[in-house]
Order: C-alpha cells, then structure tokens, then sequence
C-alpha cells in the first residue's frame, strides 16, 4: 500500500478556488524529501524543485496540458501547506501508514512518552511538546501536542484513543502512573507496565518493603556496551490485591552499572506494577519490554535531535514544529522497517537515487 491511500483523511486547508497542486502530492513530495535527509523547509523546496519529471509525475503532480512540462510549488506554497495542516489527521495517517507495514501476529508493546521541541520557543510562549506513542519497532503509532499551559496526563487517553490497543502492553515513565491511565487502559483491553515511585508513597512503600531478599529471580542480562558493564536482575511478585486498578504483580529492577573507565559502580532499583498476570509472559520478556520502553528515547528522540538536528530549528509558525515532527518520524519509522539501523547513512543512501524514496513510500511511476 502507498502513502497517497492514507492521506485521503487529512482534510486539505486550503481554499478550493483555484487550487494547482494536489494535497496527496505535496504531502507525499515533503515526505520524500525528508526520506532523503532533508531538515528544513528550504531544503523540502529545493528537493521539489530539482526532481525529474518523471519523480513529480509518480507523486500526483499533473503534467502542463499544452507543454507536457510538470510545474513545481513554490517554496512558500509548501511552508504555507505545513503550517495550516492538521496534526491529528496526519499523524494519524501517518501512524496507520507505518503500522500496516510493521510485522503482523506478535503481542504489541507501545511505549508512550513526550518530547519538547526546544528550537519553537518564543518569547512569549513555551517550546511546542508532543506526545507519542511508539511500537518496539520504531514506528511512532500516533502524536499529539500538548496544550500550551498543560501537561502530559491529559492528553495520554486522548493519545491512544484513535488506535487499536486490545491485548496490547503499555509502557510509560512514572509520570502516568495514574489511577485513570490504569482504568482507560483495562477497559480498553490492554495491559500496562507502570513504574512507581516515591511520589505515590503508600504504594512505593508497600511495594518497597516487600521480602525482595527471599523472592527468587526471574530474569537476569549482562552486557558491555560504551565502556559499561552492566547487570539488569528482575523479580516478580503475585499479589492477590495491589491498591492500583488492575494491578497483578509488583516488579523489582536491579541495575547494576560500572564504568570501565573510571570503575566507578552505581546501584539502582526500581519498582514497577503491571496487570499482567503471573505466567503472562516470561520474566525475559517482561525485562525486555522494561528496557524497550526507553527505546523510544534512543530510536525516536535522539535520532531527531542528532541527525534531524530538530532542536536547531527555528521553525516557529503555527503547526509547522508538529508537522516537521511528524515527517521525521515516519522517515525514521520506514528507514527502520527497511533493516537500516544507522539512520544518518540510511538519509545518505536514499539521497542518490530519485527512486529510493518513493519506493520507501510504496509509490511506484
């Protein structure tokens, strides 16, 4: 399936009179360009302006009747475009896009977490910070933005209700560990994995004190990786009631963490509940899905920072932050679906051929 099927739900936001250039086709043409490592608005323009005719045909652009040329946008239609597009439709096309090309029959993990775009502060107004929720394998399901003068937990349910999250397992940083998040998601079918701290204290403490020493291990992993030595041990323990709605089981994480460098070693533990129960999945599995939570740290966040160089933009205007947002990340997403790991050379490599960017979008011409 190409992408043009999924932008069918994104309402077009501009005046009908006169339009010259399709929205599948602007939307579509932003997306290659993107795919091929491009971080700004002007560079999107450019990437436009310098595909062959052929390219701009596959991509919906109509031939001139008389001449047989195809005319590009200019640069300021494109910007124009982004900025008054609606980030929910897109994001949900994009997510739905991303989501059919992911692979079918495993139970899916999604993590959910947010990020601020830093570069889209102003003087009078707060940087713009989104909302996602990310599968194990890098695509991003769905985004959302933050209201300017709220925070994440409001917009968790409104998040994750436009996707399907029956039998589904829920990660999240301790900021949703919620009473509410709990309920939205047993009622919704799927089970969660909450991290609990010291700011829900009769929990925390329950949980804390309970006989950790005579509980037997479930799950233990070592590795070497960036001059650490690092042991993860993971137990678990059934409670026939915890006092958090739906919780089956309370988790104690032990990290152990030595710098090779300066062999300096660090202890942590940390405390989680989840609603799955005992025998629902193996000890591994579940340190496993702990440990992915923070892949959306490192496979979505820190990509855009580093490579999309995101929190260097300067791109303020209306929704452009959220739309520029949401073309990285389904970049990322189907870069990764493609077996690319390193994504700066995965941008280099679609970059030297006109045709790799549109196949990654499923477009053929």
């Amino acid at each position: 399936m190409d992408l043009f099927q999924f932008l069918a739900i994104v309402p077009d936001p501009r005046d009908p009179r006169g339009l010259r250039y399709p929205l599948a086709a602007l939307l579509s043409a932003a997306s290659a360009a993107v795919l091929t490592g491009a971080r700004s608005l002007a560079a999107i323009g450019e990437w436009i302006t310098d595909a062959p005719r052929w390219a701009l045909r596959a991509l919906g652009f109509p031939p001139d009747p008389l001449t047989g040329s195809v005319p590009v946008p200019h640069p300021g239609t494109v910007r124009r475009l982004l900025a008054r597009l609606d980030g929910d439709t897109f994001d949900q096309a994009v997510g739905a896009f991303l989501a059919t090309r992911s692979p079918a029959g495993e139970r899916r993990v999604i993590a959910v977490d947010g990020k601020a775009v830093r570069g889209s502060r102003t003087r009078d107004r707060p940087a713009v910070t989104l909302l996602a929720a990310m599968d194990q394998h890098g695509n991003v399901l769905v985004q959302r933005q933050i209201a300017d003068k709220s925070n994440e937990i409001p917009a968790f349910a409104p998040l994750l209700d436009t996707i399907d999250l029956n039998g589904a397992v829920i990660t999240a940083d301790a900021l949703h560990t919620q009473h509410d998040h709990a309920r939205y998601l047993r009622g919704r079918g799927a089970h969660y994995i909450a991290v609990v701290k010291p700011n829900h204290p009769t929990l925390h403490n329950r949980i804390r004190c309970l006989p950790w020493t005579e509980i037997s291990l479930d799950h233990i992993e070592r590795t070497w990786a960036h001059h650490r030595h690092e042991i993860r041990r993971l137990k678990t323990a059934a409670f026939r009631h915890i006092a958090y709605p739906g919780a089956r089981q309370a988790l104690q994480v032990v990290r152990w963490r030595r710098d090779l460098t300066a062999g300096k070693l660090t202890i942590e533990r940390v405390y989680l509940v989840t609603s799955l129960t005992p025998g629902k999945a193996s000890g591994a599995q579940i340190a496993s899905w702990i440990r992915g939570h923070w892949g959306i740290e490192n496979k979505i966040h820190h990509v855009r920072d580093r490579t999309f160089r995101e929190d260097d933009s300067k791109v303020r205007t209306a929704g452009l932050p959220r739309t520029m947002a949401s073309l990285r990340n389904l970049a990322i997403g189907l870069h990764r679906q493609m077996g690319h790991q390193n994504i700066a050379a995965a941008l280099r490599h679609t970059a030297r051929n006109y045709r790799r960017p549109l196949t990654a979008l499923g477009i053929t011409g």
